[in-house]
């Protein structure tokens, strides 16, 4: 039977239009299993497997029933579909895949469960990048997972820039001050613009003081020509918090760079290692 597209009256969940564009589209030929698995009915979705349904049956968007469980942080059913030979790198027409929709979703328990059935954590720039959606909505977690599995810190998507930019650009601090401390690139935000032109654009002075202490560069320029102390609106604490770092840096900042410069991505392990007064490695790991 032929399952209606609910009515203006009946709205799709909000996770799953915000999302996962590819449902909105598909309602129509949205299989029993796809609804078991979106709505973690775990003992109705084995029952459909024992009797013959396709885990790999896809909606005309590509969606599958894997992409559902995920999207909706369903572990259980997500393993079920796995152990039954769902295709744990199924791409929609939209370029996301299952690890995406965990991402999306902020379960860590999915995205460990997609790795360790195969999951790609590095993709093509041209899909639907998990940890840049990880990052957007604030998921650290899931933003680790990924980078302990090799994701590139500081890939740049088109229309999106790196992990930091998208960071700074939604104001999600915790994920800002984790990346840094993994060694993000402080200036490598979208082409021209800085990590520090999203802060100064969102008036987030707690982003600005995390970015210009790990050394961002006060002097870099958009491809407007434009400094953040540009953007800042005038006699904003934006704009206080600028002109506060404009001066040259104190010799203590310049010695943490340095080092933290020198040790690279490693840092926060290798900074251990150097036997160093307990004081001076909490301040060169900025803790």
């Amino acid at each position: 039977m032929v399952r209606a597209r609910p009515s203006s009256t009946q709205p799709l969940p909000l996770l799953r239009v915000l999302c996962n564009p590819d449902t909105q589209d598909c309602w129509a030929d949205r299989s029993p299993l796809h609804e078991a698995a979106a709505q973690g009915r775990l003992l109705a979705l084995k029952t459909l497997i024992a009797q013959g349904a396709n885990v790999n049956l896809v909606t005309i968007n590509r969606v599958s029933s894997l992409h559902e469980a995920c999207l909706g942080g369903h572990v259980a059913c997500a393993k079920a579909l796995l152990e039954n030979g769902a295709k744990v790198n199924a791409v929609t027409v939209h370029g996301a895949t299952p690890l995406f929709s965990a991402c999306c979703s902020g379960s860590a328990a999915c995205v460990n469960l997609l790795l360790e059935f195969g999951a790609k954590a590095q993709l093509e720039v041209h899909l639907a990048s998990p940890i840049h959606e990880a990052v957007k909505r604030g998921h650290r977690e899931c933003m680790e997972i990924l980078l302990a599995n090799n994701v590139n810190i500081d890939q740049e998507v088109p229309q999106l820039g790196t992990p930091l930019y998208v960071a700074c650009t939604h104001q999600r601090v915790d994920c800002v001050k984790k990346l840094l401390e993994l060694g993000a690139s402080v200036d490598h935000g979208h082409w021209l613009d800085t990590p520090l032109h999203a802060a100064a654009k969102q008036s987030s002075v707690e982003v600005i003081h995390l970015l210009i202490d790990y050394g961002a560069n006060l002097k870099c320029r958009n491809a407007q020509g434009k400094s953040a102390l540009d953007l800042a609106a005038p006699k904003s604490r934006v704009e206080q918090a600028l002109l506060l770092w404009e001066g040259p840096p104190a010799l203590s900042q310049l010695c943490r760079l340095c080092i933290r410069k020198c040790l690279g991505r490693a840092c926060h392990q290798s900074i251990h290692k150097l036997h160093l007064p307990e004081p001076l490695q909490r301040f060169l790991l900025y803790q």
